[in-house]
């Protein structure tokens, strides 16, 4: 185990990586590029111990895409990307290297073998203009026009190295699973819940055994339209952080949030939007390397063709060609990183990177801009940006994880990280700042903050030990910023409740895979 001192002592000879210091904003359009391409935008990733009801032993990881989808977003609904590979990578063995990929490769085709749905019109066979001609009850359904399916395969070692064993459809014997249609409203969908409870899937992990898991159970996995889960006040926030401070001395203005009060202020803006999701139950013993060491590392790319042809004839099937190697062009593991974290000349290199190159990003670590913003836009108030550089308590929080918690090794590299032996928390108990209320603060900057599990609050199973839906990200991430994690004389503020006025808790989420609300629907 190491101690607070051997840990910042480490850090700082180590902080040779990037940290998200913090942040203010999930990863929705976070890149000038990825702006372009919004089927592969990865938005949040999720990976934590199932705390659904007979299901100890497995890992929940969700990976979304495609971000701030309006529940009315017809006819031409939010299809993933059938020239890209969706990817969740699983580091077991802490050098910053996947061993194991899970690889979602997707498929949409019109209905009767590529004719679509048609109807008979003055004595033609029409070809109709919307995605479906009724409503829909079921997977299949005859009524659905435009069909999305996909495959899963599972990789080990490098994700380029190896080609992908196909996962299996318990449910029919074959490598195919469909994806439910979006939520377009309660006449194409009446009882959305039940029609998309039939699209979660078993399956068995290829090439694993698992244990400690009830017998004759398996795997999961839904890829589906969700209510965004994420809750941030997006519009204030990226209007130069255009909020009050009232313990600092400057009154919050009309409609302004309160950056020192209430969690929750009503300032969710995006809590009518919809996302993608691509979720996995998987049991914890197939994403370990064995018994004796139960942490993991996980984070989510997309990838593309290198090269793509315009068909100037276009058709349903074939709008363009791409071929080449896989390029990627989406990244995302601990949340918040690439919005405020990376300089905007680099948000590109950070989407196509990998963990173990990390390095190149160090300044955007040891030296944070998010602080030194926050003390221009408040400084007058006493909002005062740390003053320990290099910041080896970011480096230590986010890139070696939690001492006696999840530290996988003693190499650095941005993921989300979970050991997977520390139980789960029921819903009805676990705190939206999770693991963050399990420290002491440093009594110096020599000293890096104690694990006290009995501290009012501790939920060691929450972020940054792993992430669940319910966990406060943005208002943990914030926190760290200013200095919570070091001594008050090189954070001034380090013991303020800041927040940005858009919480989250676990009642806000299912009790059940695949746990995030069902989508809110295209009309009542």
């Amino acid at each position: 185990m190491h101690t607070g001192k051997q840990l910042l002592g480490s850090a700082l000879a180590l902080a040779t990586v990037l940290a998200p210091a913090a942040g203010l904003a999930s990863s929705h359009r976070e890149a000038p590029f990825i702006t372009k391409n919004p089927k592969v935008d990865g938005t949040d990733f999720y990976m934590f111990n199932s705390y659904e009801a007979s299901r100890t032993g497995y890992v929940t990881i969700l990976a979304n895409y495609i971000p701030v989808q309006d529940a009315y977003g017809g006819p031409n609904y939010f299809t993933l990307d059938p020239d890209a590979i969706y990817e969740v990578h699983i580091d077991n063995d802490g050098d910053g290297i996947e061993d194991l990929t899970f690889q979602f490769d997707f498929d949409t085709q019109l209905a009767n073998g590529g004719t679509g749905v048609e109807l008979p019109i003055g004595g033609k066979m029409i070809n109709i203009p919307l995605p479906v001609a009724g409503p829909l009850s079921a997977p299949g359904d005859a009524n659905q026009n435009v069909i999305e399916t996909f495959k899963l395969g599972v990789i080990r070692g490098p994700r380029r190295a190896t080609t992908p064993t196909l996962a299996t459809n318990l449910a029919d014997s074959s490598t195919t699973f469909h994806k439910p249609f979006d939520n377009a409203g309660t006449k194409t969908i009446p009882n959305y819940a039940n029609y998309a409870s039939q699209f979660v899937y078993n399956f068995d992990v290829p090439g694993c055994t698992p244990t400690g898991v009830g017998s004759g159970t398996h795997a999961r996995v839904f890829v589906g339209q969700r209510k965004e889960g994420f809750a941030v006040n997006l519009g204030q926030v990226f209007d130069l952080v255009n909020m009050g401070v009232s313990a600092l001395g400057v009154t919050p203005a009309n409609g302004q949030a309160d950056l020192t009060g209430a969690a929750d202020q009503g300032k969710n803006i995006v809590d009518d939007k919809n996302v993608t999701t691509l979720a996995l139950e998987i049991p914890a013993s197939c994403l370990t390397k064995d018994s004796s060491h139960p942490i993991i590392a996980g984070w989510t790319t997309a990838s593309m063709r290198q090269a793509r042809v315009l068909n100037p004839t276009a058709t349903f099937s074939t709008p363009a060609r791409e071929g080449g190697p896989w390029v990627q062009v989406s990244r995302l593991g601990m949340p918040l990183v690439n919005e405020i974290v990376i300089g905007l000349k680099d948000k590109d290199k950070f989407n196509g990177s990998e963990p173990k190159d990390d390095g190149q990003f160090a300044d955007y670590v040891t030296n944070p801009s998010l602080p030194i913003l926050v003390e221009l836009v408040f400084g007058a108030t006493g909002a005062l940006a740390p003053t320990a550089y290099p910041r080896a308590d970011l480096v230590a929080a986010f890139l070696n994880g939690v001492p006696s918690v999840n530290v996988l090794s003693s190499t650095l590299y941005e993921a989300l990280r979970l050991n997977t032996a520390v139980p789960a928390t029921a819903r009805a108990s676990q705190s939206p700042l999770g693991a963050a209320t399990c420290f002491d603060p440093p009594a110096d900057n020599a000293h890096g903050p104690t694990l006290n599990l009995a501290r009012n609050g501790c939920d060691p199973a929450g972020f940054p030990n792993g992430r669940r839906p319910g966990d406060d990200t943005v208002d943990i991430e914030l926190r760290v910023a200013m200095g919570f994690l070091l001594d008050q004389n090189h954070a001034p503020i380090r013991g303020a409740p800041l927040v940005d006025g858009a919480a989250t808790n676990a009642s806000q989420f299912g009790t059940a895979f695949p746990y995030l609300a069902n989508p809110i629907p295209g009309s009542p």
